[in-house]
């Protein structure tokens, strides 16, 4: 029950920052943000390729940044975001 509401909190901060242009999308530009340490969170999808998973969880466990997985998928979290396209992996930028 503690981890749904975790959850739930972190979207409702995710749906903020996206709305402030705070958020980066894709996983090229997450895994820049990462290696320069201008990513404060990183969210993949229920779906995302096990190899951007691996990826991602490396070199954020490197710098200290969270991973959060959704249960949602890739699609799901693309009508989240308000896009047109499947979003796999989103970035929040630091404050």
């Amino acid at each position: 029950m503690a981890k749904k509401k975790i959850v739930e909190e972190d979207l409702k901060a995710l749906k903020v920052k996206l709305q402030e242009k705070k958020a980066i999308i894709g996983t090229e530009v997450v895994l820049k943000g990462i290696k320069n340490g201008t990513l404060r969170q990183v969210f993949l999808s229920s779906n995302c390729p096990q190899r951007v998973r691996e990826d991602i969880s490396y070199y954020a466990q490197l710098a200290s940044i969270p991973v959060i997985e959704l249960k949602y998928t890739n699609e799901e979290l693309g009508v989240f975001c308000k896009k047109n396209f499947l979003v796999s992996v989103l970035g929040v930028t630091e404050e």
